[in-house]
């Protein structure tokens, strides 16, 4: 009987906290699209899932799906809107029409770096200035990407008509806009099939920031490269909001302590680093470089540019949104970024 006693003593050890002596744990399964080689995953993912089951004293572990494996680029946010992934990361210009005010932040002229993008995107979430576009589900932190580089197979991209005949894949419709201006024919396409479709002429560049570029190994079959902020992508990590609500507040708070403006500037100061690692493995290489560092500024490129800005203000102001006040309102908010 002092033996059964003694046991049933040890079973009830550790709840006057409300829980068992062994947790229950509680699985998040995180899908993106970068490869399981990219920096975003090693620097980025894997470490921020071991300090989140480390600091829930292993009651949350984060089951980390690379390479569109669990949801396609394209639905990440959806997929974790509805529940069929728990957290998902995804370019924002990969549901078009979605995130109209966000993507503002990626027009020419705005940003020129990823640590700048990523503080613009944070700073408007938390303001409130675009937080009604992820009212359903828990956006857990926002990132940039560096400026967008033009990318061609072959031919050197140094003025607007250059552009003539090229088919550039678009990351999304602002970029599209763009290149549209300048005379490309734009071409959508995910990044998980940009190789393939190089590979095959489909089409003739793209227009990317270096790390990706990079990550994707798309250095194989681009030798031409233009330097140009053409556009920055606003990118996003959320989270399913019924997870999320369902958590006990102290989990809750381990993933508030790893989310917002501290993971947007992680992020940036990593991905500014890859930036610049791929662009000088370019160079080394003998690729032909061609840089435009002021485009706003510059009598070729000023006109194309800005078409393509005041197209897309035109076109979300005319669904009743404040585009020109948001744009006001980044063009603001980059200045104080720009540290």
């Amino acid at each position: 009987m002092l033996i059964v006693l003694a046991l049933g003593m040890a079973g009830c050890s550790g709840q006057a906290d409300g829980t068992s002596a062994k947790a229950d744990i509680t699985v998040l399964r995180f899908s993106h699209f970068w490869p399981a080689t990219s920096a975003m995953h090693v620097e980025v993912f894997e470490p921020w899932a071991k300090k989140i089951e480390t600091e829930s004293n292993g009651q949350l572990k984060v089951e980390i799906y690379p390479s569109a494996t669990l949801s396609k680029p394209e639905a990440m946010y959806d997929s974790a809107a509805k529940g069929i992934i728990d957290i998902g990361s995804q370019a924002h210009g990969y549901t078009a029409g979605r995130f109209l005010l966000t993507q503002i932040a990626e027009l020419p002229g705005l940003s020129n770096s990823a640590t700048q993008m990523g503080c613009i995107l944070q700073t408007l979430y938390d303001d409130g200035t675009i937080a009604s576009e992820y009212k359903d589900t828990h956006l857990l932190f926002m990132m940039g990407a560096g400026p967008a580089a033009i990318h061609t197979v072959d031919k050197p991209i140094r003025v607007p008509a250059d552009m003539k005949g090229q088919r550039i894949r678009r990351p999304s419709a602002i970029a599209g806009d763009i290149i549209e201006a300048t005379g490309g024919t734009p071409v959508g396409l995910p990044a998980n099939d940009l190789y393939t479709s190089l590979q095959r002429g489909v089409i003739d560049g793209l227009s990317f920031p270096w790390q990706p570029t990079g990550d994707f190994r798309l250095l194989e079959l681009t030798k031409a490269h233009t330097n140009i902020p053409f556009y920055n992508s606003a990118l996003l990590v959320t989270m399913n909001k019924n997870k999320y609500d369902s958590l006990p507040d102290n989990l809750k708070k381990v993933l508030d302590d790893n989310s917002g403006k501290v993971m947007a500037d992680l992020v940036g100061t990593i991905t500014d680093k890859e930036d610049a690692k791929f662009r000088a493995e370019a160079i080394a290489a003998g690729h032909t470089m061609i840089d435009i560092p002021d485009p706003l500024n510059d009598p070729d490129w000023r006109d194309p540019l800005m078409e393509g800005t005041q197209k897309y203000l035109k076109d979300v102001n005319a669904l009743g949104l404040d585009a020109d006040g948001v744009y006001e309102k980044v063009k603001t908010v980059s200045e104080s970024c720009n540290v």
